[in-house]
């Protein structure tokens, strides 16, 4: 490495302790010392001595490193001679071409290959002589980018490291360009010819500034990257300051959900604003019916059934719609009183009454919830919902014998009705009436064959009565008409135990 070089590498160290003394101990400041020695700061008075370069033993310090450096450089030209090395073309053949511009375009291009394997260390070559990368001879070779784009990038980092007002940021660009350039110095062929065109050990030394500058570069990349990231966690805090920010903001993320409508028109209608509120649940209702058909279906109406009983107070249709959907919103006093309010001006309304059992049944007024649907019943004999929902609140409170009497008056009433069969049948299978009770879970069947409860339920009663082979019958049919039903499936593996048992004891 020293044949080739010319031996100048001995300085590397010595040139580099001195750049590090000068700008990180003393935090010298290159270009101010330049223009005070070039009087070109007239504001302040120079004094050869008085120069910041002198303080600290700085100049001393300095002196005594160029001493040590060619000390070394005159014991060497005494033992090895004085006279450079004899290089040939194919060694390094920019510096044996006749044309300057040829020379200095290819020296150039060759510093942008160093400063390549630096950022990229994966093009490598154990030899780059012989013809390995050729001359650049027009102005029109598209290598001539590489030589621009590597001096901007010099000429930028040197305007900063010199120019910049930050004292930090610019011993860190200075120290880190000089550790980059300097050690590069004997490679460059300004000095003298050497016997290579590219080669990768010139570039340890200089690794050294390149890290400095990319770890700097990094470290900025970072802080303006933390800077945007607050900016957008600022923004978002501020879409969450309210409940109503916070739904707007999703409507420009999400505008086919039918939820963020629903939500954003909820909070419209909570606040009052009624009629933007309607322009938002009917978009939610044009998005997905399915979803919304509970609640913004629902709130919808509840818009416009009030909007229509303004002018006429008696509809007792829009007191009960708005009492139905305050029902759902679970706001159960107004929803009280807008179905009494219904029924105030429509005294036979057998549906209202309902509808006021069912709010009941939520509360847990029980009797009060009995008391609705019976007058439901009696108002509309045929109301099959009404006298259901008596049955399955009776037998779900214990009360199997009134229960039973109101499922066997409704039967006579509405004798086709399968929900009806299926209700009674229940209360029978667990009154132990287990024949009456097959018959009506057959008769529900027929009428509705693909209901998996009504196949699960009758199942359940042959299990209990001990008729395990229609039992498993009917588990089966009701899991193939719906094999989500988790209840079916766990029922269904108890009688399967249950049959391995009484096999294992046969």
């Amino acid at each position: 490495f020293s044949c080739k070089m010319g031996n100048i590498p001995i300085l590397h160290s010595r040139g580099l302790n001195a750049l590090f003394d000068a700008v990180v101990i003393n935090r010298l400041n290159i270009l101010e010392v330049v223009l005070k020695i070039l009087h070109k700061d007239k504001s302040v008075e120079v004094s050869p001595f008085s120069l910041v370069v002198f303080r600290k033993g700085l100049l001393f310090r300095i002196t005594l490193l160029l001493s040590g450096g060619a000390t070394v450089l005159y014991a060497r030209w005494q033992i090895m001679g004085t006279g450079p090395p004899a290089f040939t073309e194919v060694d390094n053949p920019a510096s044996f071409a006749s044309s300057p511009f040829v020379r200095a375009v290819n020296y150039n291009y060759y510093y942008s290959l160093n400063a390549w394997l630096l950022l990229c260390p994966w093009w490598l070559c154990f030899d780059w002589s012989m013809g390995c990368v050729p001359l650049i001879k027009s102005i029109s070779d598209w290598r001539m980018i590489a030589l621009v784009l590597l001096w901007l990038c010099l000429i930028v980092l040197a305007c900063q490291a010199l120019g910049s007002k930050d004292g930090q940021k610019r011993r860190i660009l200075t120290l880190g360009l000089g550790f980059l350039i300097i050690p590069f110095l004997p490679a460059s062929n300004l000095f003298f010819r050497v016997g290579f065109v590219v080669a990768e050990r010139v570039t340890y030394l200089p690794s050294i500034g390149y890290c400095i500058l990319i770890t700097y570069g990094f470290c900025l990349l970072f802080l303006i990257c933390v800077f945007f990231l607050k900016k957008l966690l600022v923004a978002a805090l501020n879409q969450w300051r309210s409940e109503e920010q916070l739904f707007r903001s999703a409507l420009s993320v999400c505008p086919l959900n039918a939820k963020v409508h629903y939500n954003v028109g909820k909070n419209l209608a909570d606040n009052g604003n009624q009629s933007a509120a309607i322009s938002y649940y009917r978009e939610a209702v044009r998005l997905n019916p399915k979803y919304v058909g509970i609640k913004a279906v629902l709130v919808f109406n509840m818009l416009k059934c009030s909007q229509l009983s303004l002018p006429r107070p008696d509809f007792a249709a829009a007191w009960m719609n708005l009492g139905i959907v305050q029902n759902s919103l679970r706001r159960y006093e107004e929803a009280e009183k807008s179905y009494w309010t219904a029924i105030r001006h429509r005294k036979k309304y057998p549906d209202c009454y309902y509808n006021l059992g069912r709010l009941y049944a939520d509360l847990n007024r029980h009797i009060d919830a009995l008391n609705a649907w019976r007058n439901a019943t009696v108002l509309k004999p045929q109301h099959s919902l009404a006298w259901n929902n008596m049955i399955i609140l009776l037998d779900n409170t214990g009360n199997l014998a009134q229960a039973e009497t109101v499922g066997r008056e409704a039967l006579e009433l509405i004798p086709n009705d399968h929900s009806l069969m299926f209700s009674l049948a229940n209360v029978l299978g667990k009154s132990q009436k287990y024949k009456e009770s097959e018959a009506l879970f057959h008769k529900a069947i027929k009428a509705n064959p693909t209901a998996a409860s009504y196949h699960g339920n009758l199942a359940v009663l042959y299990h209990r009565w001990g008729n395990f082979d229609l039992a498993k019958k009917h588990y089966e049919v009701s899991l193939k008409l719906d094999p989500t039903a988790a209840g079916t499936r766990e029922n269904y593996s108890l009688l399967k135990k249950k049959l391995d048992q009484l096999q294992n004891k046969g």
